[in-house]
Protein backbone atom coordinates (compact mmCIF):
# COMPACT_ATOMS: atom_id res chain seq x y z
CA UNK A 1 0.00 0.00 0.00
CA UNK A 2 1.14 3.57 -0.69
CA UNK A 3 1.70 6.13 1.62
CA UNK A 4 1.94 8.93 -0.98
CA UNK A 5 -1.03 11.43 -0.26
CA UNK A 6 -2.39 12.24 -3.95
CA UNK A 7 -1.73 16.21 -4.80
CA UNK A 8 -4.14 18.79 -5.18
CA UNK A 9 -3.59 19.82 -8.58
CA UNK A 10 -5.99 22.20 -10.33
CA UNK A 11 -8.18 21.54 -13.60
CA UNK A 12 -5.48 23.29 -15.41
CA UNK A 13 -2.76 21.38 -14.51
CA UNK A 14 -4.24 18.06 -15.18
CA UNK A 15 -5.89 19.52 -18.37
CA UNK A 16 -2.17 20.49 -19.69
CA UNK A 17 -0.41 17.64 -18.56
CA UNK A 18 -2.57 15.68 -20.35
CA UNK A 19 -2.45 17.66 -23.32
CA UNK A 20 -0.01 20.05 -23.62
CA UNK A 21 0.15 22.83 -25.61
CA UNK A 22 3.44 24.11 -27.55
CA UNK A 23 5.32 20.67 -27.26
CA UNK A 24 8.07 19.52 -29.16
CA UNK A 25 11.17 21.52 -30.44
CA UNK A 26 11.56 23.94 -33.03
CA UNK A 27 13.82 23.04 -35.78
CA UNK A 28 14.55 26.52 -36.30
CA UNK A 29 14.55 28.13 -33.19
CA UNK A 30 17.32 31.22 -32.29
CA UNK A 31 17.81 29.95 -29.15
CA UNK A 32 17.11 27.01 -26.89
CA UNK A 33 17.84 26.99 -23.30
CA UNK A 34 17.13 24.81 -20.36
CA UNK A 35 16.71 24.77 -16.49
CA UNK A 36 16.51 21.97 -13.58
CA UNK A 37 18.32 19.21 -12.66
CA UNK A 38 19.03 15.34 -13.96
CA UNK A 39 19.00 14.05 -10.74
CA UNK A 40 15.53 15.12 -9.71
CA UNK A 41 14.13 14.44 -13.22
CA UNK A 42 12.27 17.43 -13.22
CA UNK A 43 13.55 19.41 -16.51
CA UNK A 44 12.55 22.22 -18.87
CA UNK A 45 13.99 22.71 -22.43
CA UNK A 46 12.43 26.02 -24.16
CA UNK A 47 12.77 26.84 -27.45
CA UNK A 48 12.11 30.17 -28.89
CA UNK A 49 11.66 31.74 -32.50
CA UNK A 50 12.36 35.02 -32.28
CA UNK A 51 11.94 37.77 -34.70
CA UNK A 52 12.47 42.02 -34.51
CA UNK A 53 9.53 44.17 -35.16
CA UNK A 54 9.56 48.05 -35.25
CA UNK A 55 13.15 47.62 -32.94
CA UNK A 56 11.60 44.95 -30.53
CA UNK A 57 12.21 41.57 -30.15
CA UNK A 58 9.18 39.34 -30.18
CA UNK A 59 9.13 35.77 -29.48
CA UNK A 60 7.00 34.56 -32.48
CA UNK A 61 7.10 30.95 -31.26
CA UNK A 62 8.07 29.30 -27.91
CA UNK A 63 7.86 25.80 -27.58
CA UNK A 64 9.24 23.34 -24.47
CA UNK A 65 10.25 19.79 -23.39
CA UNK A 66 9.90 18.67 -20.42
CA UNK A 67 10.83 15.76 -18.14
CA UNK A 68 9.10 15.81 -15.28
CA UNK A 69 5.76 15.83 -13.16
CA UNK A 70 2.53 16.96 -14.35
CA UNK A 71 3.22 20.42 -12.80
CA UNK A 72 6.42 20.51 -14.65
CA UNK A 73 5.04 20.44 -18.15
CA UNK A 74 2.03 22.04 -17.69
CA UNK A 75 4.09 24.81 -15.83
CA UNK A 76 6.06 24.83 -19.18
CA UNK A 77 3.24 24.57 -21.34
CA UNK A 78 1.11 27.91 -19.75
CA UNK A 79 4.48 29.38 -20.14
CA UNK A 80 4.91 28.96 -23.53
CA UNK A 81 1.40 30.31 -24.59
CA UNK A 82 2.07 33.14 -22.02
CA UNK A 83 4.81 34.29 -24.15
CA UNK A 84 3.82 33.75 -27.81
CA UNK A 85 3.45 36.97 -29.27
CA UNK A 86 4.98 38.91 -26.47
CA UNK A 87 8.78 41.04 -27.10
CA UNK A 88 11.20 39.69 -25.18
CA UNK A 89 11.35 42.74 -22.81
CA UNK A 90 7.53 41.27 -21.79
CA UNK A 91 8.90 37.86 -21.77
CA UNK A 92 11.12 39.02 -19.43
CA UNK A 93 8.63 40.31 -16.81
CA UNK A 94 6.77 36.64 -16.30
CA UNK A 95 7.15 35.82 -12.85
CA UNK A 96 6.51 32.07 -11.28
CA UNK A 97 3.74 33.13 -9.39
CA UNK A 98 1.83 34.54 -12.51
CA UNK A 99 2.76 30.79 -13.88
CA UNK A 100 1.42 29.15 -10.43
CA UNK A 101 -1.88 31.70 -10.51
CA UNK A 102 -2.41 30.96 -14.52
CA UNK A 103 -2.49 27.19 -13.21
CA UNK A 104 -4.87 27.53 -10.72
CA UNK A 105 -2.36 27.40 -8.20
CA UNK A 106 0.31 24.84 -7.44
CA UNK A 107 0.82 22.91 -4.56
CA UNK A 108 3.77 24.68 -2.32
CA UNK A 109 5.51 21.89 -3.15
CA UNK A 110 5.69 22.27 -6.77
CA UNK A 111 6.84 25.85 -6.49
CA UNK A 112 9.84 24.59 -7.83
CA UNK A 113 8.30 23.19 -11.26
CA UNK A 114 7.42 27.24 -12.14
CA UNK A 115 10.61 28.86 -10.83
CA UNK A 116 12.21 26.43 -13.24
CA UNK A 117 10.05 27.37 -15.98
CA UNK A 118 11.02 31.03 -15.90
CA UNK A 119 14.75 30.74 -15.50
CA UNK A 120 14.56 28.45 -18.62
CA UNK A 121 12.67 31.42 -20.28
CA UNK A 122 14.94 34.04 -19.04
CA UNK A 123 18.48 31.73 -19.86
CA UNK A 124 16.94 31.76 -23.21
CA UNK A 125 16.37 35.44 -23.21
CA UNK A 126 20.14 36.30 -21.48
CA UNK A 127 21.46 33.77 -24.40
CA UNK A 128 19.77 35.18 -27.15
CA UNK A 129 20.73 38.98 -26.39
CA UNK A 130 24.52 37.20 -25.90
CA UNK A 131 24.16 35.26 -29.49
CA UNK A 132 23.30 38.77 -31.20
CA UNK A 133 26.00 40.66 -29.26
CA UNK A 134 23.10 42.86 -27.92
CA UNK A 135 22.45 43.88 -24.27
CA UNK A 136 18.95 46.17 -23.98
CA UNK A 137 18.67 48.48 -21.39
CA UNK A 138 15.74 46.88 -19.86
CA UNK A 139 17.90 43.70 -19.34
CA UNK A 140 19.42 44.25 -15.81
CA UNK A 141 23.26 43.29 -15.76
CA UNK A 142 23.37 41.10 -12.80
CA UNK A 143 20.97 38.05 -12.20
CA UNK A 144 17.57 38.82 -10.56
CA UNK A 145 15.69 36.96 -8.07
CA UNK A 146 14.20 34.60 -10.24
CA UNK A 147 17.67 33.32 -11.94
CA UNK A 148 19.19 33.21 -8.49
CA UNK A 149 16.31 30.74 -7.45
CA UNK A 150 16.89 29.04 -9.86
CA UNK A 151 20.53 27.93 -9.80
CA UNK A 152 19.77 27.47 -6.45
CA UNK A 153 16.72 25.20 -6.90
CA UNK A 154 18.74 23.52 -9.15
CA UNK A 155 21.98 23.08 -6.83
CA UNK A 156 19.64 21.95 -4.05
CA UNK A 157 18.46 18.99 -5.72
CA UNK A 158 21.76 18.12 -7.32
CA UNK A 159 23.10 17.93 -3.27
CA UNK A 160 20.02 16.14 -2.22
CA UNK A 161 19.92 13.23 -4.54
CA UNK A 162 23.67 13.15 -4.65
CA UNK A 163 23.23 12.45 -0.84
CA UNK A 164 20.42 9.79 -1.51
CA UNK A 165 22.63 8.02 -4.01
CA UNK A 166 25.42 7.74 -1.12
CA UNK A 167 22.88 6.42 1.56
CA UNK A 168 21.03 4.13 -1.33
CA UNK A 169 24.51 1.34 -1.80
CA UNK A 170 25.01 1.75 2.26
CA UNK A 171 21.34 0.61 2.90
CA UNK A 172 21.92 -2.37 0.18
CA UNK A 173 24.99 -3.55 2.25
CA UNK A 174 22.83 -3.33 5.46
CA UNK A 175 20.14 -5.02 4.42
CA UNK A 176 22.29 -7.93 2.84
CA UNK A 177 24.14 -8.22 6.34
CA UNK A 178 20.94 -9.18 7.86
Amino acid sequence: MSTRIPLPYSPKIIQLFKKPKNLGPIEDADVVENAGSPACGDMIKIYLKISRKENKDIVEKASFESYGCAANIAAASILTDIIAGKSLEEAWKVTWKQISDELGGLPAIKYHCSILAVGALKRAIRAYYKKVNEHPEWLPENLTIEEKQTMEEEEMLERYYKAMKQLTPQTSQQQQIQ
